[in-house]
């Protein structure tokens, strides 16, 4: 692995695991502190901030103007309408599948319910999941890190490689947050299989806009309001999870791992399409 990565990589927990600090220290015995409000959505920015960072001392600006660029400009505006809304699409699906099952089809106006974020509603919260893990995360992991990956190797290879740091980086949160603080074996393994599917399909994304870290930033947006929808039953839930494994396994099978797209694997924001 390239320097540049390792050095990313290091970057982007350091960043984000001094921004938690004050949420998981006192489970490694230290004294407690009073965190902020959105302490924990403000360690998302850690892998955004450290791909700023580095980008503009590998690249210089001209590094740092293509890395915004790509989180704003609207390219692949086809896969960029796959990203916002296939995720309600497969919910949709599971709704369905659910009918079949149970002969009750599920509440579906429940997506978005968040009892973290109370009285919070789709919109708000999409907008808010998006500020913070996609754009603070998908710069990052896509942005800068993905492509350096795949000047190395094929595009399933460095999606794999790319979760393994991905699923590093969430360490903290086994520490502190109630979700991860109540997975077993089996959970976790759920969970490090969504990790992989997620980004087999954000390389799948990412490779067939053309880079585009906006799809990449939307896609992580609207999985993440279905999957953390408390008040969504849990067997439909499991039905998406199912659903969007399946997807991913097609995207390998249809578009192979080279580039796990019909276009060539991403390996510069400058071969963008802006």
């Amino acid at each position: 692995m390239s320097r540049q990565l390792i050095t990313y990589f290091s970057l982007a927990y350091l960043i984000s695991w001094i921004t938690w600090w004050p949420l998981y220290a006192q489970a490694l015995g230290f004294s407690s502190y009073t965190p902020l409000k959105y302490q924990h959505a403000l360690g998302a920015f850690g892998p955004m901030i450290a791909a700023f960072i580095l980008s503009y001392k590998f690249r210089g600006f001209k590094g740092s103007a293509y890395l915004f660029l790509n989180s704003i400009v609207p390219t692949g505006l086809s896969y960029l309408l796959i990203a916002l809304m296939s995720p309600f699409f497969l919910l949709v699906m599971a709704g369905f599948i659910h009918y079949f099952q149970t002969g009750i089809f599920p509440n579906l106006a429940k997506t978005g319910l968040n009892n973290e974020f109370p009285g919070t509603g789709l919109i708000s919260l999409f907008f808010y999941n998006l500020l913070f893990f996609g754009f603070g995360e998908e710069i990052g992991w896509r942005g800068f890190a993905l492509p350096r990956l795949q000047k190395h190797y094929n595009a399933l290879i460095s999606g794999i490689i790319l979760t393994v740091f991905w699923a590093l980086w969430h360490w903290p949160l086994f520490l502190y947050r109630p979700g991860y603080l109540s997975m077993d074996l089996a959970a976790l393994i759920g969970w490090l299989l969504s990790l992989l599917t997620g980004s087999i399909l954000l390389t799948w994304l990412f490779n067939s806009s053309r880079g585009s870290i906006l799809v990449c930033a939307v896609f992580h947006s609207t999985i993440d309001i279905v999957f953390t929808s408390d008040q969504l039953d849990k067997n439909l839930v499991g039905l998406m999870g199912m659903l969007i494994t399946i997807w991913g396994l097609a995207v390998v099978f249809i578009y192979k791992p080279k580039n796990l797209s019909r276009l060539e694997k991403t390996t510069s924001l400058e071969d963008s399409s802006f």
